[in-house]
């Protein structure tokens, strides 16, 4: 099992090594026989009932042992010894778990590494340091960024923010999609409307891009330019044309996810690997170790052989590279980057591209599973308890631009992170407006609020936490249960990380909220006791660092005031 140099971590180590020792001397005396042991879990207890931590190794080693699992057991609890460790006492429970309970200073001790940790609580070694590139949203630079480019944002971010917690060397990249068949379409499309807006009456392309944004941008053009590239080759003037819309898409796209909390580290360019030669040197690679062949005058990848149903076209037959070979290009370029993971949040239309990716990594010499692909559903969006499928401004979709005007970044990035990104998502603009308990992500920042307003109320009355408070002084059930929690933030990011599940941390956050609000209504925490005060306002002051961290992994604010 994943153990964390965490606060619990190091708990979860301790009753490890009791139950492995215990396993060895009941061995050793011949009450039990097995050739090795299975990985077993050390978990926290759904229910307090259930003790501290809970272990399923009895039901693990029925089969191999030809034992029931109450009886190995009672074996272990026969050979157990507790000497020196946090551990109070452990019990059998149900089928044969082993439930153990801490001695009763360990919400204390917990207390106090956190308080020793200040900023850093949460933070873990669990990533080790291991290289990891996140590339999401990737849009296409021919159009506004909508919802479904939103929800990727806000995966990507909060993810590679989470990993970065949990002790990852993370990158954050963008891949702009400037080459291809779809740069040619717009192209065509900026043309027609250069043209138009000249005065020739030219047709508007069949398939061109529809919307307002693309007429504005020409506008803009021709206010800067006039009429510099009329009476130019076709040719020519389309590629300036391109060039300049790609540079403002580009821009406004960057400018849209700063808005939103997005900064990347690289922009990479599609059009790169055609000039560097990346592509071709990576069809060189294939074909040397026998991966593709020729038919019907154009070359493809033998996919089959990695189990898909057919082979896939890597250049057609007028010699023009697809958008397939570009992809192997630009997965082969971020491993020869030095990561040692790779991870890409596609959309749920691209599932069938999953399995052909993964295969082409190995073809040329990597593991599959170095490329990982988050698949992520769509979004849809609801005003007023009605579907809104078109926007005001450009008459298609939705962008993130007016999401943001609508609800703010904050309520956006936390609904889309709410669920998995497996998961469909019905965004409700009017909750996410709300200023009521029912929207979760004001639930949650009030919480934070309320806690910075306990600090300055102290602050006011010449309170102010001192470290070393004695934490023995919390024993009402409000408060253990709130410093339970917090003892598995750490855990929590990890967890969120290994699993790529952002959606982790917006549980965590509703959880610790909700006991938060508990413990708010049943202990004051300016009392004329100074002991317990001090005590609470060390623990208040330890819940205002873990919101704040947890809530700036998501990308949401803290807010001090509500």
């Amino acid at each position: 099992m994943y153990e964390y140099d965490t606060v619990l971590g190091r708990r979860r180590q301790a009753i490890r090594a009791c139950v492995l020792s215990a396993l060895e001397k009941a061995r050793a005396a011949g009450k039990i026989a097995f050739d090795s042991l299975p990985d077993f879990a050390v978990e926290r207890p759904r229910e307090e009932a259930h003790g501290d931590f809970a272990v399923n190794i009895a039901m693990l080693l029925a089969r191999p042992c030809h034992l029931p699992p109450r009886d190995i057991a009672r074996i272990i609890a026969e050979h157990i010894d507790f000497s020196g460790t946090p551990v109070e006492r452990m019990e059998i429970a149900g089928p044969g778990f082993l439930n153990f309970r801490m001695k009763p200073d360990w919400l204390p001790a917990v207390m106090a590494e956190i308080a020793a940790e200040g900023a850093d609580f949460g933070r873990s070694n669990s990533g080790q340091g291991r290289r990891v590139q996140v590339e999401f949203v990737s849009a296409n630079p021919t159009g506004d960024l909508h919802m479904g480019n939103a929800r990727g944002a806000a995966i990507g971010d909060s993810l590679a923010a989470i990993l970065q917690l949990a002790g990852y060397c993370v990158q954050r990249e963008f891949y702009i999609n400037d080459a291809g068949n779809q740069i040619e379409k717009f192209s065509r499309t900026l043309d027609a409307l250069y043209l138009q807006k000249l005065g020739e009456d030219v047709p508007f392309p069949e398939d061109g891009y529809p919307g307002a944004d693309l007429p504005l941008l020409i506008d803009k053009l021709i206010a800067e330019k006039g009429d510099k590239y009329q009476a130019l080759d076709v040719t020519l003037r389309r590629e300036y044309l391109a060039d300049y819309a790609l540079k403002e898409k580009v821009a406004a796209i960057r400018d849209s996810l700063l808005r939103f909390g997005v900064k990347y580290d690289v922009w990479f360019s599609e059009r790169t690997l055609h000039d560097d030669g990346s592509i071709r040197d990576v069809l060189q690679e294939l074909d040397e170790r026998g991966w593709l062949f020729e038919r019907d005058g154009a070359i493809w990848l033998d996919c089959e052989r990695f189990g898909e149903e057919k082979p896939e076209v890597v250049v057609r037959a007028n010699g023009v590279p697809t958008y397939f070979a570009a992809d192997i290009a630009y997965h082969r370029n971020k491993f020869q980057r030095g990561f040692a993971t790779v991870i890409d949040i596609w959309g749920a239309d691209h599932h069938g591209h999953v399995a052909r990716m993964k295969g082409a990594m190995e073809a040329i010499g990597y593991s599959r599973e170095q490329l990982e692909v988050i698949l992520m559903q769509f979004v849809r969006l609801y005003q007023n308890g009605e579907l809104v499928r078109m926007s005001k401004r450009t008459g298609r979709f939705v962008t993130l631009d007016e999401l943001v005007d609508e609800v703010g970044r904050d309520a956006a990035r936390f609904f889309f992170v709410m669920r998995g990104a497996d998961s469909l998502i019905d965004f409700d603009m009017d909750l996410a407006r709300s200023q009521s308990a029912d929207n979760p992500v004001y639930y949650v920042q009030y919480a934070h609020a309320r806690i910075c307003s306990i600090l300055r109320s102290a602050a006011e009355q010449g309170v102010h936490p001192q470290p070393g408070a004695d934490m023995s002084q919390l024993n009402a059930p409000a408060e253990l249960q709130l410093i339970r929690r917090l003892a598995d933030y750490p855990d929590e990011i990890a967890d969120a990380a290994r699993l790529r599940e952002p959606h982790r941390i917006a549980t965590y956050l509703l959880d610790l909220a909700g006991l938060f609000h508990n413990f708010y209504g049943q202990c004051h925490c300016i009392v004329e006791q100074n002991e317990l005060m001090q005590a609470r306002l060390s623990l208040v002051q330890a819940c205002a660092a873990t919101f704040k961290s947890a809530l700036n992994a998501l990308g949401v604010s803290a807010p001090e005031h509500m």
